[in-house]
């Protein structure tokens, strides 16, 4: 047998997830990665991958000209068979299947590469990946009218399909992976749980010149809604106050990339911007504190440091959840990998 396994990836998260994937469940496979946001760039390495190549999200970045976006979608189903070459068993490995940007490649892969079996599998999305998001009857009828395009383009046969909107109840999915200590709401008989995402190598640094030093990790709180200007003010004072009560002497700040106001940065933090995945850099670093507010990298904090560092998500009394199911769900997530839950 000829074994491909082929990685859409949006995040660092799941690029992490997918190099764990490769080494320890798909070795001995040829291993292709396909990255489809630009943010993905700066943090592949190619020389991990047997090929690996960017892909235009067709909605986003449609070909020039008349029926752009279809014209892409079918230039995107050649670039990734020509990546993949000829094979006899392709393993396609998404976040997500409920999109055309991935979707159409189910039916249409396998015969553009010769293949005869085809087996999808989830990738894990961080804290979006611990509960379901069954599909609406709206987006199950969207989905037949995606089917429409087989009409003019026979391999753009979309695969409808109902259930959880990731794909994890449909015929197609035989696997599921999953972080380690979250919790989920998968069926049993498909779930894999990943070994850490990457080695902890933590210790000294010299940088911090002995003194105890913290993580604090940003979000574009009131740039989203979730929080309002007064209530930032205050959870930004908390977090400080909390990292004195820590005997905190240096703390950086990670901002979101979509922090372009640093909301939750404080004068006396000094902000860095590292060129690798949060994930990998925390991996190399020892810190005594982690601080956030809802951010997903807390869960991977938790599992990465020991019992002597302090992983912290404040200010929860002061965020507008869109809903108390929401509210609840996050809060099990955190309680389960033991992140601690400040109001």
């Amino acid at each position: 047998m000829n074994p491909v396994a082929l990685y859409f990836v949006a995040s660092p998260l799941q690029y992490l997830a997918a190099r764990r994937i490769a080494a320890s469940f798909e070795a001995g496979s040829r291993q292709v990665l396909v990255w489809y946001k630009h943010g993905v760039a700066s943090i592949v390495r190619p020389e991990e991958w047997d090929a690996a190549s960017f892909m235009p999200w067709p909605r986003w970045e449609p070909l020039p000209g008349p029926c752009g976006r279809h014209r892409r979608l079918r230039a995107n189903i050649r670039l990734v068979a020509q990546l993949v070459g000829r094979c006899d068993d392709i393993r396609i490995h998404s976040a997500v299947f409920d999109t055309e940007a991935i979707n159409y490649f189910l039916r249409a892969l396998p015969p553009a590469c010769g293949a005869r079996r085809m087996r999808a599998r989830i990738l894990p999305d961080g804290i979006i990946s611990t509960r379901r998001y069954p599909l609406s009857l709206a987006r199950r009828l969207a989905q037949y009218g995606r089917k429409l395009r087989r009409l003019a383009a026979p391999e753009l046969d979309y695969w409808c399909f109902g259930g959880d909107r990731i794909g994890s109840d449909a015929p197609f999915c035989d696997r599921i992976y999953v972080l380690p200590g979250l919790p989920h709401e998968y069926p049993a008989d498909k779930v894999a749980v990943l070994p850490p995402l990457v080695e902890a190598t933590v210790g000294g640094d010299e940088e911090a010149g002995g003194a105890r030093r913290a993580l604090v990790i940003g979000q574009p709180l009131t740039g989203f809604g979730l929080m309002s200007a007064a209530d930032l003010a205050a959870v930004t004072a908390e977090i400080r106050a909390r990292l004195t009560a820590l005997d905190i002497g240096q703390v950086d700040y990670k901002p979101h990339p979509k922090d372009g106001k640093r909301e939750l940065c404080h004068p006396d933090y000094r902000t860095i911007a590292p060129a690798e995945p949060l994930e990998r850099f925390m991996a190399g670093r020892r810190y005594d504190a982690v601080i956030g507010v809802r951010s997903s990298a807390l869960l991977f904090a938790r599992q990465l440091y020991g019992p002597d560092t302090a992983v912290e998500a404040c200010g929860w009394s002061r965020i507008r959840f869109k809903s108390a199911a929401e509210k609840d769900d996050m809060a099990r997530s955190f309680a389960a990998v033991g992140v601690e839950i400040r109001s």
